[in-house]
């Protein structure tokens, strides 16, 4: 939606500009908010053609009511605006007081806290009164929320990149870099992706981007000299991907002629009864093809520093073998190595390849219309208000309005779900949509940049950046755990020796080299993340877009989930499901006083029976029209008196009514103080809410909760319904977070609180629960924006398939620590007392390392949740 502000100069009437308010809402696609105070009417509208349209109407009817009045577009100067920061704001209640203050403030044009963002926005008249402004703020603020800190947006704004990889095949590198640039001056965050190979950076403002670029590399480099860095700026993601798939494409097809090449001479060595300088030769040459690569970059790793990699130690316990006259087992361990190593990265190549597929939404064009022409563009390269064209089979590539032509449209990219769904003219279409069938003629009205896709793309690609502690342990458990392994390694191969009788220093060497092949950490580096990878792809295959592996392990310990009732547990569409006249009236009479009652409201129940009435209601023959607050509304038609209201409003007036015994709202009608009878409106349970429910206890939640601000006795008896276990009514948002924290008062120290919501109303909550859910995040940029988990459909019970995800991801994870660090514990041991040979010890690396990640692939597979 495009949002601008109109000021109505001279505007002095708070009744005109009630009218004025009324009146612009009937226009067609138009929603206004009224400011009497600041003399501004704010306008939504789906695109910038709209608007100008729209702002014609607003001056006939603003001079209908007010003809001194002048309609001005407001212009905002982006110098009188600041943006400040209000760390450790939890209060929703003392947020909504720091914005009402602020605003009262003399010089302050409007102010406005976002509590989710923990952001106060302040709009002055000069910006010369900043200074005396925010001195003011900050003693509001003081006052309201003494351990508040207030800082400045602009001193902390920090740059996002992403920096990507070429050519990382080192998981245990990875970390090490990770490390390292965390560490830079001016880095505010850093995260090495290995799966993606993508380096997230959030950088301050102030830093010198060339300086720290080069600082970044130099990292790169020192540690994978191989590896190289493509900075953002420097490409586009669409060629980082082909470059990345040509890249291993190519070092694979290298690998393999190494191995065929070096295994056909080793294997001519050992088949054959040469002598023994040429059989010493043969293995001599089919080593250098096989592992001189491994050797080389191990030796590169010593000059920089880097001694503790996967090649110091795998050349270490080859050329060892060597120096113990083990000729053929040095060669047959390098071999056995780089074909772990191929295996491995063809698993991992693979894996990526999935999880890159199911977010292979990116449009790659638009079909833009110019006049008669239609041309293919960039989707950046289109705007606000444009018109374009999807055929038959293509994507739909920016957020649009239909306006020509009817289509069956694929969503399951954005929800998981395989049943297309029907467009027609004016209804949206996002990016992502795959056209089935018909041509259609789509007005954008989002940039690419604010776009659905193009939301959802940062999200799920981002998403690893945000680690769960599981795997922030294993990376610091394999920093220390090599060189413990190397030490012991050493203190193996010379102290028995010296202190058993008969020993030999050959054997506990070889023994010491079985021991330091065994104790790479890959199997772990590399799993562990891939788990939590395929975990995130696999939830968003459902429609579940989790925005980091935290919140995904978080979810295994969930004790207590609360819901928001309408647009959650309710579809939050209100229609009259019953009509029910007294004996002197009939159906179309009773409805058509109600609707005339209801024609200057916008309330959801106002607009359901206005849709029932569907006819243009003519506001000439209303004489008289009064709101009265919590009870209804008194207007005059035609002569006659007519209230509609709930039944505060009929005794109020002394009338007897009917008590109807409804889940829904009643809307009671009297002409001239006579009953003329009621209508029930009713917002309909979801179909699955009650699965919803049961299957929340099947996966072991202890408690679930309801919050609603309707009356007692509907959030009671929807509650009953659906086996909710405890229901609190009549709750204002604030009242919501308290809510939050009593129960979070109750939970276990390990039990995480989830609160299910729409993500617009609920964004405090959302900010507050220790996990926040969006439904029907579909479109929907505040839910994406507030919420920690997103569900893409309007269905509850994927609630309970995101636990279901994060159990699998969990227990899959588990199987590959206790089973990578099992066997290596086994092997040590028996390497330690000679049992284990080379041979085997190979196997406790790299056949490990691959049973992980083929275990960890597994978690992609949703089928089974």
């Amino acid at each position: 939606m495009l949002k601008k502000e109109v000021i109505l100069e001279g505007l002095d009437c708070a009744n005109c500009a009630a009218k004025i308010e009324d009146e612009v809402n009937k226009l067609n696609g138009v929603k206004a908010y009224m400011n009497f105070m600041n003399k501004t009417l704010t306008l939504e509208t789906e695109s910038e053609q709209e608007y100008k349209n729209t702002l014609q109407q607003v001056e006939t009817i603003v001079h209908k009511h007010e003809p001194d009045v002048v309609v001005k577009e407001k212009s905002v100067n982006k110098s009188n605006k600041k943006v400040l920061i209000l760390e450790g704001l939890d209060c929703a209640n003392c947020a909504a007081k720091i914005e009402a203050q602020t605003q009262s403030l003399e010089g302050v044009n409007s102010a406005t806290v976002d509590f989710v963002s923990k952001k106060l926005t302040i709009e002055a008249v000069d910006k010369k009164e900043f200074g005396k402004i925010l001195g003011e703020v900050t003693s509001i603020v003081n006052k309201l929320e003494p351990d508040v800190k207030i800082v400045d947006e602009e001193k902390k704004r920090v740059n996002k990149s992403i920096v990507m990889l070429e050519g990382l095949g080192c998981a245990n590198c990875a970390a090490k870099m990770e490390k390292e640039i965390s560490g830079l001056e001016g880095v505010k965050f850093a995260a090495v992706d290995f799966v993606s190979k993508k380096l997230t950076l959030e950088i301050s403002p102030k830093v010198n981007r060339s300086e720290l670029n080069e600082k970044i590399e130099g990292i790169v480099k020192k540690i994978e000299p191989d590896v190289k860095v493509v900075f953002e700026k420097d490409t586009s993601k669409a060629n980082v991907k082909e470059n990345n798939e040509e890249e291993e494409e190519g070092v694979n097809k290298k690998e393999i002629i190494r191995l065929v090449v070096g295994g056909a001479i080793f294997a001519v060595g050992i088949i054959f009864n040469f002598q023994n300088w040429l059989e010493l030769t043969l293995f001599i040459i089919s080593y250098i093809i096989v592992g001189g690569e491994v050797v080389l970059r191990a030796i590169k790793g010593i000059a920089r520093g880097q001694v503790f990699s996967e090649h110091f130690l795998m050349s270490i316990a080859t050329i060892g073998a060597f120096f113990v006259g083990e000729y053929p087992e040095g060669v047959a361990v390098m071999l056995f190595y780089l074909v772990g190593e191929l295996f491995q990265d063809i698993a991992v190549g693979h894996s990526r390849k999935s999880i890159s597929a199911l977010m292979d939404i990116r449009p790659d064009y638009a079909n833009l219309k110019v006049g008669d022409e239609i041309r293919k563009v960039s989707p950046e390269e289109v705007n606000i208000g444009d018109i374009i064209i999807v055929k038959p089979g293509e994507k739909v590539p920016l957020d649009g309005k239909v306006i020509e032509g009817n289509s069956m449209v694929d969503t399951a990219a954005l929800t998981g779900e395989s049943v297309p769904r029907e467009l027609e003219p004016g209804n949206d279409a996002l990016s992502g949509f795959i056209n089935k069938n018909g041509v259609l003629t789509i007005e954008v009205t989002k940039d690419f940049g604010d776009s659905t896709v193009s939301k959802i793309l940062d999200l799920v690609q981002n998403a690893s950046s945000k680690k769960a502690p599981t795997e922030k342990f294993i990376t610091k458990f394999a920093r220390s755990y090599t060189p413990i392994v190397v030490f012991g390694a050493l203190a193996l191969a010379i102290i028995p020796p010296l202190v058993i009788p008969d020993a030999t220093f050959a054997t506990w060497i070889y023994r010491a080299l079985v021991f330091l092949v065994i104790s790479c950490p890959c199997a772990l580096v590399i799993s562990i993340p891939l788990g939590f990878f395929g975990g995130i792809g696999g939830a968003s295959k459902r429609g579940i877009l989790v925005k980091g592996s935290n919140y995904l392990e978080a979810l295994n310990n969930v004790e207590v989930v609360v819901f928001d009732k309408t647009g959650t547990l309710t579809k939050g569409i209100f229609e009259v499901v019953d009509v029910n006249p007294q004996a002197d009236f009939t159906d179309e009479e009773l409805i058509e006083y109600a609707a005339f009652a209801e024609s200057h409201s916008s309330h959801p129940i106002a607009l359901s029976i206005l849709k029932v009435y569907n006819k243009d209601v003519d506001i000439t023959k209303i004489e008289n029209y009064e709101e009265i607050a919590g009870h209804g509304i008194l207007a005059k038609v035609g002569g006659k008196e007519i209230l509609a209201g709930n039944s505060k409003l009929m005794n109020k007036e002394n009338i007897i009514y009917q008590e109807v015994e409804t889940l829904g709202t009643v809307v009671h009608v009297a002409v001239d103080k006579k009953y003329a009878g009621n209508i029930v409106i009713s917002d309909a349970v979801k179909e699955d809410s009650a699965d919803a429910i049961k299957g929340l206890k099947a996966v072991g939640v202890r408690t679930t909760v309801m919050l609603t601000g309707d009356r007692k006795s509907v959030g009671e008896k929807i509650g009953a319904q659906l086996g909710i276990d405890e229901v609190y009514t009549e709750l204002l948002p604030a009242d919501k977070v308290e809510k939050i924290e009593s129960l979070e008062a109750k939970k276990s120290h390990k039990g995480k609180i989830v609160f299910v919501g729409d993500g617009i109303n609920d964004a405090p909550v959302l900010a507050r629960a220790d996990i926040g859910v969006a439904m029907g995040g579909l479109g929907s940029d505040a839910a994406i924006e507030a919420a920690d988990i997103v569900i893409m459909t309007d269905e509850p019970s994927k609630i309970v398939t995101a636990i279901k995800v994060a159990k699998r991801t969990r227990n899959i994870v588990m199987q590959n620590i206790v089973f990578a660090l099992g066997v290596k514990a086994i092997f040590l041991a028996l390497g330690a007392v000679g049992v284990a040979t080379m041979w085997e010890a190979v196997f406790a690396d790299m056949g490990v390392a691959i049973i992980a990640i083929l275990n960890a692939m597994r978690v992609m597979n949703t089928k089974s949740i």
